[in-house]
């Protein structure tokens, strides 16, 4: 979450590289935020980008 707060129009290749994970780990944990309702991915794959909801999680 802290990356998609930097640099809110990262992919998820890109974060899977910087956390040194498969494209489908980082898809794997992007299910779970959008499901607890941490992050949500606005205007779509290619030129959207990522609003993450909470401050920090506990």
């Amino acid at each position: 979450m802290e990356l998609m707060k930097q640099n809110p129009s990262i992919s998820t290749d890109e974060i899977a590289e910087l956390c040194g994970i498969t494209r489908d780990g980082v898809n794997y944990n992007i299910r779970k935020l959008k499901a607890k309702g941490y992050v949500r991915r606005m205007n779509g794959r290619k030129d959207g980008y990522w609003e993450v909801l909470i401050e920090e999680v506990r």
